[in-house]
């Protein structure tokens, strides 16, 4: 059996793998370079990746990044969220309490021509009213999370329940001063707009519910 196409198979095959150099002596190997290498079509193979011997649809990861503990909770709970709450609501109080500094800053001198001590008026009221309003909400935020974090140890549950709860609670709490009519107006506010949060978090689910009852 004549085995010299074979072992002349061979030894192109090693003189690709190897470079294409001179292999052994009397050996008259083509030399290939990488351009006409990369132009060799590919027929009936799926694109891989230049670098990688693998299918780049296979590095494609469809779970989660990150391994959660047993038992804990794909989401924060209100401790962790308590400390994002309280600062939003100091910002934004800042914030509404200096564009309402900066309106009655003008409307308190307008009468008064540009000038410094105008300037420095309409900053201190622009200063007051942003702390006035920063510690006011920062104020009913603490109370909220901090009912918020009771209620849930209390219960053991998470829900919108305690949402209600703590925002009447915490209405009821601020406006303790001004009597059993101003606290109750207070829970009755903190009721109302906790409630009105709760519909908004929940309004695709009611309305799945809703269009299955009209089925």
């Amino acid at each position: 059996m004549d085995n010299s196409g074979t072992g002349g198979g061979l030894r192109a095959g090693f003189g690709l793998f190897s470079g294409g150099g001179g292999g052994g002596a009397g050996s008259s190997l083509p030399d290939y370079s990488q351009p006409d290498l990369s132009r060799v079509p590919l027929t009936g193979m799926s694109p891989l990746s230049p670098y990688l011997n693998l299918d780049p649809r296979y590095l494609i990861q469809d779970t989660e990044e990150f391994i959660l503990p047993t038992g804990a909770n794909k989401t924060r709970g209100r401790f962790e969220l308590a400390f994002f709450t309280i600062g939003g609501c100091c910002m934004t109080g800042a914030a509404i309490g200096a564009v309402n500094g900066l309106r009655l800053g003008l409307k308190e001198t307008r009468d008064m021509a540009w000038s410094k001590p105008r300037n420095v008026q309409i900053l201190n009221m622009v200063t007051r009213q942003g702390a006035l309003w920063a510690n006011t909400l920062g104020s009913l935020a603490l109370l909220y999370s901090t009912f918020g974090v009771v209620i849930e140890k209390v219960r053991g549950a998470e829900d919108d329940l305690n949402t209600v709860a703590a925002g009447s609670l915490t209405g009821l709490l601020y406006k303790s001063t001004a009597g059993l009519r101003g606290a109750a107006r207070g829970g009755f506010a903190g009721f109302v707009l906790t409630g009105l949060y709760a519909v908004y978090n929940n309004w695709d689910h009611l309305k799945g519910v809703s269009v299955w009852h009209s089925l």
